[in-house]
């Protein structure tokens, strides 16, 4: 296994710097290990992490455990929370890892030297012990883990926006496939076809 030193140096290596996330990231990156009994960071495609918030944290676990969005082993569910769950996906096992509760509180007692408070993170979260730093818990996936990982050969095509649709991200409504952006709305709003609802039949657009 990379020592926490070399996991912490590649991740910084990522940022051009070491911030205190990162050191959460990489560190429940290595229990994670402890807890699934595996050997990580992954050299193929078992350990399944779904962190709970993006930025350099999830590249702390990304780096400590190998798991990537390009590698269709890491998943963002944006709860805005510093914590994230780790799929054994040949046996269904998860654990999820979060900060513990008083970890800003403990930190000084592990930060001699640190000056700031920032400084205080930085050594504390990677001095402090596990138990002090964490609180974890074996947890059951809403899904199960073979419908989220899917098959990446699976495709469909929506049959409202032409658009494909791959890893069986589809629904069926109405008896017709339709992509979910279609299904239950999209993250983004089309200006042509607010327009389209907008306008009464034979009216134009202002400039048009």
């Amino acid at each position: 296994m990379t020592t926490m030193d070399e996991l912490l140096q590649a991740s910084a290596a990522l940022h051009d710097h070491l911030c205190p996330r990162q050191i959460l990231g990489v560190r429940m990156g290595l229990l994670a290990a402890d807890l699934l009994s595996l050997p990580l960071p992954q050299t193929d495609k078992r350990l399944l992490t779904i962190v709970e918030t993006d930025g350099c944290f999830a590249d702390g676990i990304a780096t400590a455990t190998n798991c990537w969005v390009g590698h269709r082993t890491l998943r963002v569910v944006d709860y805005g929370k510093v914590a994230a769950t780790f799929v054994d996906s040949e046996t269904g096992r998860a654990f999820r890892v979060a900060p513990h509760p008083q970890a800003r509180e403990r930190a000084p007692l592990y930060a001699e030297g640190a000056r700031g408070h920032w400084q205080t993170y930085l050594f504390g979260y990677q001095r402090m012990p596990v138990d002090q730093l964490f609180v974890w818990r074996e947890v059951a996936l809403v899904d199960d883990v073979r419908a989220i990982i899917s098959h990446p050969k699976a495709r469909a095509v929506c049959a409202r926006c032409g658009e494909e649709v791959v890893n069986e991200r589809e629904v069926i409504q109405d008896g017709r496939v339709i992509c979910r952006a279609c299904a239950d709305g999209a993250y983004y709003q089309d200006p042509a076809r607010r327009l389209d609802v907008v306008l009464r039949p034979g009216r134009r657009a202002r400039g048009s």
